[in-house]
């Protein structure tokens, strides 16, 4: 039996910096993914729906059922969606900008790492890191 969290860190360590460069190169980014297979291999996943000007919402919600899919055949033991989104601090309440990382483990673990950030030169400058549970939509429940 693997490790879920150390698994999902695993998959962080792989999707974290791509969206910085795309903040820094590009002060966005669309929403990707990532997943572990069964022997510890990590793949990036992309969404497209062919629409030029895609929602992030339809993008997210794409990767999620290609991810309940391969879930469901075995293809994965751990997921990640990353997208863009605007949070409320829990210091200080005050809404930020923040790279969400949406991790889903086959081994009932679920939680989105939450950095907020701020475009500073076109640099992103990022805060305190916090995490909220997740959604455990990806795997069925065991």
């Amino acid at each position: 039996m693997s490790d879920p969290k150390a698994d999902c860190e695993a998959l962080i360590g792989l999707v974290l910096p791509f969206a910085e460069q795309m903040l820094t190169t590009c002060g966005a980014f669309i929403p990707f993914g990532g997943a572990m297979r069964p022997d510890g291999q990590i793949v990036s996943i992309g969404g497209y729906d062919e629409n030029e000007h895609s929602q992030s919402t339809n993008v997210i919600a794409l990767m999620k059922r290609g991810f309940v899919e391969a879930a469901r055949r075995g293809e994965y033991k751990a997921t990640a969606v990353v997208y863009d989104v605007r949070v409320e601090l829990p210091s200080t309440e005050e809404k930020s900008d923040a790279i969400a990382v949406s991790l889903n483990h086959r081994d009932n673990y679920s939680v989105v790492v939450l950095y907020p950030y701020k475009i500073d030169g076109g640099e992103p400058i990022f805060g305190t890191v916090f995490a909220q549970e997740g959604e455990a939509d990806i795997f069925p429940v065991q």
